[in-house]
């Protein structure tokens, strides 16, 4: 495993980096996490976690096409001022594109259940896993935004529908947030509400990090949904109108 996680890989269509943890447990199709890093870092913070995630998991490491500096990385370029975080919209609205290209490629080229794949990330990373999610729900089961927001750019590219309210959404941010503020978990919060998308929300007394009850939570969430679709694929199974002759 750890020497899976020190190998880079191209993706060939989208041109991304990214890292694998493959499962660790046998199965035909696997369930997926994309985990994507904040503005300037890269996917190697992920390593430690994509080590203690749920072992049935295919964990995939990705890193941002945008280029800062030497190993730094972002999914869209950010000013913060005095009004608020200021984007270049359009390389977010790349960046979302190339995502969902990347995941069309998951099922093929890692074999992968393609109803079962969450996205979620750190601090922008959050902000590109909500922008995937609910733009095109059907891509994936469920999305993380861990201490991060919902880009009001991306709202009319909403897709409304039966599909979103099958997206499971984890949000969870600090209190004492200074670089994205709590107001942005609260929009958030409201924003999916709203939307009528499954919700797990929760506050920490912690800044801007992956905090480690954050983390706890985040792997409880996606451990319980994956229980559930082991349990519904389990019932399927056995069920005689199911069998095919």
């Amino acid at each position: 495993m750890t020497e899976a996680l020190n190998n880079v890989t191209i993706e060939p269509v989208t041109g991304l980096a990214y890292r694998v943890r493959p499962a660790q447990v046998a199965t035909a199709k696997a369930p997926c996490l994309l985990l994507l890093h904040g503005v300037g870092s890269n996917e190697t913070g992920f390593i430690e976690l994509a080590r203690q995630m749920d072992p049935r998991l295919v964990v995939i490491l990705l890193r941002g096409p945008l280029v800062l500096a030497p190993g730094r990385f972002a999914w869209f370029q950010v000013s913060f001022t005095p009004s608020g975080p200021a984007i270049d919209a359009a390389q977010a609205e790349r960046s979302r594109a190339t995502l969902l290209d990347f995941i069309e490629q998951l099922p093929a080229s890692h074999g992968v259940d393609p109803e079962r794949i969450w996205i979620a990330g750190f601090s922008q990373g959050g902000i590109m896993s909500a922008s995937v999610a609910l733009t095109a729900p059907d891509s994936v089961a469920g999305f993380g935004v861990l201490s991060g927001r919902i880009l009001p750019e991306v709202l009319p590219q909403v897709q409304r529908g039966p599909a979103l309210g099958k997206v499971q959404a984890f949000v969870s941010h600090g209190v004492h947030d200074q670089t994205l503020g709590i107001h942005f978990a609260h929009y958030a919060r409201q924003v999916l509400t709203e939307l009528g998308v499954p919700l797990a929300y929760t506050e920490y007394v912690a800044g801007h990090a992956l905090d480690g009850a954050m983390i706890g939570n985040f792997q409880r969430w996606l451990g319980a949904q994956l229980n559930v679709g082991n349990a519904i694929a389990g019932a399927a199974s056995t069920d005689p109108t199911t069998h095919r002759t």
